[in-house]
C-alpha cells in the first residue's frame, strides 16, 4: 500500500481507494480547585494519595455531593461550542472493576447529558473552514493512576485523580483526515483555555483524546451523510488517551493502514479498544470493545436529577469572554490583517492580547509579523508561552514605532529586538546606547556613493544597461555605513547618480 499526505480524504489500497473515517472524544479536566463530588483539593504534584477524600476513596456510606463550579464551568463549556444546553440532566453509574477504582463504578452520564448538539468551525492546515459536529457532552469523574514501574513484582495506586471532574466532548464522524483531527483538537483547546474551563495542558493529562478509526469504500461516506446509515462505514476501533497532537496523526495513520491491510487480506475488523505506542509507532489490543449494556448503567440513587434555571444559564452566557472565532474576524476588520495573520494570533489568547496591547497606534501589520515571528520564536526557544512572555507588549510597540519613523531600519530592527530580548532595556534605550539610529542625513550617504562611484567605474557603466546591478551598490552603500542609512535615501541617491 502507498502512504499518501496526511491531507487527503483518499487511502490508496492495493484493491482501489479507501477513506478514513473519524469521531473523537475528548477528555479535558474541568478547571475546579475541588474534585467533582468530594471537597478533596485537585492539583498537579501532590504526593501519592495526598489529595482523596474518603468519598473518593469509596468509603462505605460516604454520599457525593456536587460541585456547583464543575456543572457552571461545563455549561460555559456547553455555551462556548455553541451547543444545547439541557436544563434537565442525570448522572448515571457505569459499572466495572479496575484497581484504580474504589467504588466499582464511575459516575457519568450517558442518557441525559448536561450539553447536547452544537458544531464547532475548524481551521485547516490549508486555511479552508470545515465544521465539525458536537453530539454531546458530559460530565464525569476521573479514575486513579496504576503505576507499574517502582517495583518488579507490585503496581501502586495513587487516587489523586480520582473523582476528578472531567468534561467528555463527543464528536460527529465528520473528520476525514488526520491532519483534521489535530486542527479540531486544537480548536476545541482553544476554545477551552480562551473559556477558563479547562488549561488544556496535554503533558499532564488534562486534555486527552480517544480517537475513533474506521475506513471504508471511497463513496461510502457520501452515502452515509445522505441517509445517516451507519452500515456504510466501516467497524471501528477506538484508541484510547492520546495526548499530543504529533500521536493523535501517527496513531491514525497507522490504525487506517492496518486496517485497509486486514480488509484487503479478507479479514474483518474487531470493535476494539487499543492503545498508541509512540516508541513503536503502531497501535495494539488493549480490550474487545465494551457495550453500553456491559457497563450496567443505571441512574445514580445518591444524586438528584440535574434542574437548571433558564436564568442562571443567561447569566453564565453573559459572563462568556469573546471566543477564538469572534476575535479572529473581529482582528481582520479592525486591524485589517489577513485571516492568516488572524488565525494565527488566536491561537493563544495570551498572544492575541500581546498583540493588541502592542498594536494600539501603531502598524497593526508590522506588529503582527515581530510578534508571531520574531517573539513566538524567542519564546519558543525557551520554552515558554505568552502567557509567561517576560518582553513587555510596550517594547515591541515602540519598537514598531523606531522603524516606522525611520529611526531605525528593519534590518537594525533585528540587532535592537537581540539587545531588548537580553535585558539591555527598551527599544529606544538600545538604539542610543548602541549608537544604531538610522543615518538620513543624505549628505553622508551621497558622499559614501560617490566613492563607491568613483572606485567601481566600470560596475557603474554596467548599470545603464543592467539595472538591477543597483542592488551591488546598495549593498556596498549600506556596508560602507555599518547598515545604518536609510535604504530609501541610498536607492534615491544612487538611481540620481547612475541616470536610472
Amino acid at each position: 500500500m502507498t502512504d499518501t499526505a496526511t491531507n487527503t480524504k483518499l487511502i490508496q489500497g492495493r484493491t482501489g481507494p479507501w477513506e478514513i473515517v473519524m469521531g473523537l472524544e475528548i477528555h479535558a479536566q474541568v478547571a475546579s480547585k475541588a474534585k467533582l463530588f468530594s471537597g478533596a483539593a485537585v492539583g498537579f504534584g501532590a504526593g501519592p494519595n495526598e489529595q482523596v477524600s474518603l468519598v473518593d476513596a469509596g468509603f462505605p456510606g460516604m454520599l457525593p455531593t456536587l460541585n456547583k463550579h464543575c456543572v457552571e464551568q461545563a455549561v460555559r463549556t456547553g455555551l462556548g461550542l455553541r451547543a444545547q444546553i439541557n436544563k434537565r440532566s442525570q448522572f448515571d453509574r457505569k459499572n466495572y472493576f479496575y484497581p484504580d477504582l474504589p467504588t466499582g463504578y464511575q459516575i457519568s452520564q450517558l442518557y441525559y447529558p448536561i450539553v447536547g448538539e452544537g458544531v464547532v468551525e475548524v481551521e485547516g492546515e490549508d486555511g479552508a473552514f470545515f465544521n465539525v459536529g458536537i453530539e454531546r457532552l458530559h460530565l464525569e469523574q476521573d479514575a486513579g493512576k496504576l503505576i507499574h514501574d517502582l517495583s518488579p513484582t507490585e503496581s501502586y495506586v495513587d487516587l489523586n485523580r480520582a473523582g476528578t471532574a472531567l468534561m467528555e466532548i463527543v464528536s460527529r464522524p465528520d473528520l476525514r483526515t488526520p491532519d483534521e483531527a489535530v486542527a479540531y483538537v486544537k480548536k476545541i483547546r482553544t476554545i477551552l483555555i480562551y473559556l477558563g474551563t479547562c488549561d488544556g495542558d496535554m503533558e499532564k493529562g488534562n486534555l486527552r483524546a480517544d480517537v475513533n478509526v474506521s475506513v471504508c469504500r471511497a463513496g461510502n461516506y457520501d452515502k452515509f451523510k445522505e441517509t445517516d446509515d451507519f452500515s456504510y462505514l466501516g467497524t471501528r476501533c477506538e484508541i484510547k488517551n492520546v495526548n499530543s497532537f504529533r500521536f493523535i496523526s501517527q496513531a491514525i495513520q497507522y490504525e487506517a493502514r492496518r486496517q485497509i491491510e486486514i480488509l484487503e487480506d479478507g479479514g474483518s475488523i474487531t470493535q476494539e479498544t487499543r492503545l498508541y505506542d509512540p516508541t513503536a509507532g503502531e497501535t495494539r489490543s488493549m480490550r474487545s470493545k465494551e457495550e453500553a449494556q456491559d457497563y450496567r448503567y443505571f441512574p445514580d440513587p445518591d444524586l438528584l436529577p440535574l434542574d437548571l434555571e433558564q436564568a442562571w444559564i443567561d447569566d453564565i452566557k453573559a459572563s462568556l469572554p469573546e471566543l477564538p472565532d469572534d476575535k479572529r474576524k473581529r482582528l481582520m476588520s479592525e486591524y485589517g490583517l489577513s485571516q492568516y495573520d488572524a488565525i494565527v494570533l488566536i491561537s493563544e489568547q495570551a498572544k492575541a492580547d500581546y498583540f493588541e496591547t502592542a498594536a494600539k497606534g501603531r502598524d497593526a501589520k508590522l506588529v503582527s509579523n515581530w510578534v508571531t515571528n520574531e517573539v513566538s520564536a524567542r519564546l519558543a526557544a525557551d520554552n515558554k508561552d505568552f502567557s509567561d512572555n517576560p518582553l513587555p507588549a510596550a517594547h515591541v510597540a515602540q519598537l514598531v514605532e523606531l522603524i516606522e519613523t525611520n529611526v531605525i531600519s528593519s534590518k537594525i530592527a533585528k540587532e535592537v529586538f537581540d539587545y531588548v530580548w537580553n535585558g539591555e532595556g527598551s527599544p529606544a534605550e538600545v538604539v542610543e546606547k548602541h549608537g544604531l539610529k538610522q543615518v538620513t542625513d543624505t549628505g553622508a550617504i551621497e558622499k559614501a556613493v560617490d566613492e563607491i562611484i568613483a572606485a567601481n567605474p566600470d560596475k557603474a557603466a554596467a548599470v545603464a544597461e543592467k539595472p538591477q546591478a543597483i542592488g551591488w551598490f546598495v549593498g556596498q552603500v549600506m556596508k560602507a555605513t555599518g547598515g545604518k542609512a536609510n535604504p530609501a535615501a541610498v536607492n534615491d541617491i544612487l538611481k540620481a547618480k547612475l541616470g536610472l
